[in-house]
């Protein structure tokens, strides 16, 4: 399968620049998050990639070439407003949506019947949409991007309103979906979700992309602490260079390396070992790392510029 391409994407209301510079990209048989505060950019993206908006500069390719028509074609689309007529019946309005996306009569109804049994939804398919539950509404509308085997997916908070269970089941059909090399793209503001089921993430603040990478690099950090659950007290850590007590409950002491440039130091971890063992015996040693969550705080939560901050206005996400 093609990458995703976004590059160097701006957009502007007005005198509001909703994207300044966007670029990321999303490839084969990858699930991509893409997260950010409401107004940051993420829905006027997943926009121009369907051609719903045109970009005021920047490109959008797939397979190296500019998005057509013919391209946007092959992607699934799930906006984050419900895009199903509320009153056609859930079965009719997929046969319906796979053909126009080209399908014969009884392919549109294999895969209307395929998708409405994968996602848990083959009971209500004489319903009417309107009649369903919003995470029912929700399942129905994933099943809609589905339908025509799209070569890329493109969903704007997909997990919205969902149960755990209904979570499960559309996380294990993104998860097909990219095994079998489609990628995948999707926002969302359940960061512990983004964490577990994404290769990589993008975090997008006032239009730009402040942060792209996997987890694992995304949570590495120029200091370094560690989980000691062991000798009581905090004395021992003296022995080790650079290193204090950031808090220390009972038995178990965070430890922070200072200086660290990223990842791990084995040196110096090692250290930290060897001085708490001396104290006495070690029940836990683990490095602690931010979690996905944190660091997005860390992003958004940084000071605006107040010029920027004075002209704000409500713009679509």
């Amino acid at each position: 399968m093609p990458t995703l391409e976004i590059d160097s994407l701006t957009k502007s209301y007005g005198t509001v620049h909703a994207l300044r510079g966007t670029s990321f990209d999303v490839r084969d048989g990858e699930i991509f998050g893409f997260v950010g505060s409401n107004g940051a950019g993420k829905t006027t993206t997943m926009r121009i990639v369907l051609g719903v908006l045109a970009a005021d500069g920047g490109e959008v390719r797939w397979d190296g070439r500019p998005v057509d028509l013919a391209a946007r074609r092959r992607i699934g689309y799930m906006p984050e407003e419900r895009g199903l007529y509320p009153r056609m019946p859930v079965g009719a309005q997929l046969t319906y949506l796979a053909r126009l996306h080209g399908l014969s009569a009884r392919e549109a109804d294999d895969a209307m019947e395929r998708w409405t049994e994968t996602l848990g939804v083959e009971g209500r398919r004489g319903d009417e949409v309107q009649k369903l539950s919003l995470g029912n509404q929700q399942r129905v509308q994933l099943a809609a991007a589905l339908t025509h085997d799209p070569d890329l997916l493109v969903l704007d908070e997909p997990f919205s309103g969902l149960d755990p269970v209904a979570v499960d089941v559309m996380s294990g059909v993104l998860r097909d979906r990219a095994a079998a090399g489609v990628p995948v793209v999707f926002s969302s503001h359940q960061l512990d979700l983004v964490e577990r089921l994404c290769d990589r993430v993008g975090i997008i603040k006032d239009g730009t992309m402040v942060e792209v990478g996997t987890i694992d690099e995304l949570r590495r950090t120029e200091t370094q602490r560690w989980v000691v659950d062991g000798p009581p007290g905090a004395t021992w850590i003296g022995a080790v260079p650079d290193a204090r007590a950031v808090s220390l409950e009972g038995s178990r002491t965070v430890v922070e390396l200072t200086g660290a440039a990223g990842g791990t130091d084995v040196g110096r971890e090692q250290a930290v070992l060897r001085a708490a063992l001396a104290a006495g015996p070690v029940r836990e040693f683990s490095l602690v790392r931010p979690s996905l969550t944190e660091l997005y705080r860390d992003v958004v939560s940084s000071p605006a510029d107040e010029t920027s901050a004075a002209t704000t206005v409500e713009v679509p996400a």
